[in-house]
Parts: structure tokens; C-alpha cells; sequence
């Protein structure tokens, strides 16, 4: 398919009033794009620039195996280089549904469930495929929790998740469950690798975006019964309900994975980050005290191993 061709593909998705049926893709809030059979994208809605940050002109014409979105699965596995439902969906002519992460144009990652549909002429030939994407509910609940919690001082002032002491609370409360309904639930103590040296190469604003890159990260890789925090300087927590030991291992290096995978990305520099985890599961001893000691332990030893690692 050519420049042209492409541009008509934009202009004319469809039958009789292209423009009308232009105005109702750009009107919904989901991303729709279309690709061509070789992965070229020809159409890119207001809908995707929203969700991604990437404006129309930034993507029309180029291929989405050029991991402009660097979408990754809900493990943290690549997609658009192998992998990609899109380039499955134009081999076989099978719809897709599948829960991704997808690299916002400023680096965090964006949680977002997808569909790929084949998009054929009118010989049933595939000629191309459609994907469509939006932002995950639970991020917009996140939001209005967020509003409610900003009222009761409990969030971090700087990158918007929970602060110290709303993680203590949330701990007391999850060994509080554990002991009485034997709830399992464990706990990521996380650091930044090599903060200061950023913040003394950068600047601390650009630092402190970093954190806030992570920050959202995190909030995009925890589910809505999860707890995501700051517990200060260039420390976070994640406390992970429902979780025991056998699964630990899993859910500790998808939120590593997924930090190493961000970074900050602006107009003047890219910043790449990781983080080294320490995790734990609650014991039926364990006090918050306790629970946070253990856990930060072991990620002193992630950090003594090489850091961008996780210690169980």
C-alpha cells in the first residue's frame, strides 16, 4: 500500500459518507487504528493520541513494529516485535482481545485492553487489520479514590500515590484480615537504582519526574485491590492481596520488568530506570514492623547482587 493509498485509507474507512465515518472514530473515546498488511498504520484516532500521547502526525506512515507503543503483555513480555496480535490477526483473519501495557509518549506505562479485528475487501480478501484500545476502569477508579484520599492527607504530594502513612495503615489492616480469615497477601519493598546519580547528572525536578514515572508504572501493573505507595526518598511498597508464595517470584519480577521497560522520555532527554524489589509474604507473626524489616532486607541484597533484580 503507498503514501497515497495510505492517505486514503485515513480519509476512507469506509462506504458512503467517508467523512462522517471519520468524525465518529475521532469522537469516541477508545484508540482505533488501522494497519495495512505490512504493518504500516494509515489511521490513528483522537482517541489513540489521548490514551498514548503520540499526536497523529508522529505515527501515520510508520509500522507498528517499530515499537512506537512498545506494548508489552500483562507479564511483561514484547509484543510488537514478536508477538503482535495485529500481525496474527492479519495471517489468520482471527479477532484478538488480549490485556496489555502500552509506553505513553512521556514513558509511563498505561494498562489497556486491546482488540485486533482483519479488515477485508469486498473479495473477503484481508487487506489489513484494525486494533482498538482503551484505558483500563480500574485506572479511572484509582482516580476518584485518589480525589477522596487527597482530603485525608494519605497520598504522597509528589508523585500522587499513597504516602508512609497510609501504607501502614493498609498493612496493619491486610495482617488484621490475614489473622482472622487467613487472607494471604505479601509485600514488594522496591528502590530506585542509582537515583542520586540521576538527580546529580539531570537535576532533581527531572528526578523527581522519574519517581513519578515509576510511581505511575506501579499504579498501572497493581490491580484495584493492590496498594501502591511511596514510603520515602526513592522507596516504594506494593502490597499485592491474594498472593502467596509460589506466586511471589511471578508478581515481583512483572513489576520489575515493567519498571525497566519505562523510563522518562522527554524533548530534551531519555532516562532510562530500574529498580531492585525485596518480597515477602506476611507471616502470622509478623508485625508491620517486622513485615517491612524482613522485606527490606531482602531488597538490600538485590541491591548487593547487581540491582534490576528481585530477592525472595
Amino acid at each position: 500500500m503507498g503514501a497515497s493509498s495510505s492517505r486514503k485509507a485515513e480519509e476512507h474507512p469506509g462506504n458512503g459518507d467517508e467523512g462522517f465515518f471519520v468524525r465518529l472514530l475521532d469522537s469516541i473515546w477508545d484508540g482505533v487504528y488501522f494497519v495495512d498488511t505490512e504493518r504500516k498504520i494509515t489511521y490513528w484516532s483522537k482517541g489513540s493520541e489521548a490514551i498514548s500521547g503520540f499526536p497523529r502526525e508522529q505515527v501515520i506512515g510508520r509500522h507498528c513494529f517499530d515499537n512506537i507503543l512498545s506494548h508489552t503483555d500483562r507479564e511483561g513480555k514484547p509484543l510488537c516485535l514478536d508477538g503482535c496480535p495485529l500481525a496474527a490477526t492479519i495471517a489468520d483473519g482471527k479477532e484478538r482481545n488480549m490485556d496489555a501495557y502500552l509506553r505513553h509518549r512521556d514513558g509511563h506505562r498505561v494498562p489497556v485492553t486491546t482488540r485486533a479485528a482483519p479488515i477485508k475487501d469486498e473479495s473477503g480478501e484481508i487487506v489489513g487489520a484494525v486494533e482498538t484500545f482503551r484505558d483500563d476502569t480500574a485506572r479511572v477508579e484509582a482516580i476518584a479514590r485518589a480525589r477522596d484520599l487527597e482530603e485525608m492527607a494519605l497520598l504522597d504530594s509528589l508523585t500522587g500515590v499513597g504516602n508512609r502513612r497510609f501504607a501502614e495503615i493498609v498493612l496493619a489492616e491486610r495482617l488484621a484480615e490475614s489473622k482472622r480469615y487467613g487472607w494471604p497477601f505479601a509485600l514488594l519493598f522496591i528502590d530506585v537504582d542509582d537515583l542520586k546519580a540521576i538527580n546529580d547528572r539531570h537535576g532533581h525536578a527531572l528526578g523527581d519526574q522519574v519517581l513519578c514515572t515509576i510511581a505511575l508504572t506501579l499504579q498501572g501493573f497493581a490491580r484495584t485491590h493492590d496498594f501502591v505507595g511511596r514510603w520515602g526518598g526513592d522507596e516504594f511498597v506494593v502490597i499485592v492481596t491474594g498472593t502467596e508464595e509460589e506466586g511471589l517470584a511471578v508478581v515481583a519480577e512483572r513489576a520489575r520488568s515493567l519498571v525497566e521497560q519505562s523510563g522518562l522520555r522527554t524533548e530534551q532527554v531519555e532516562i532510562d530506570v530500574t529498580v531492585s524489589i525485596g518480597a515477602v509474604t506476611a507471616k502470622a507473626e509478623d508485625t508491620v514492623e517486622t513485615l517491612v524489616q524482613r522485606a527490606d532486607e531482602r531488597m538490600y541484597r538485590s541491591k548487593a547482587t547487581g540491582r534490576n533484580c528481585v530477592t525472595l
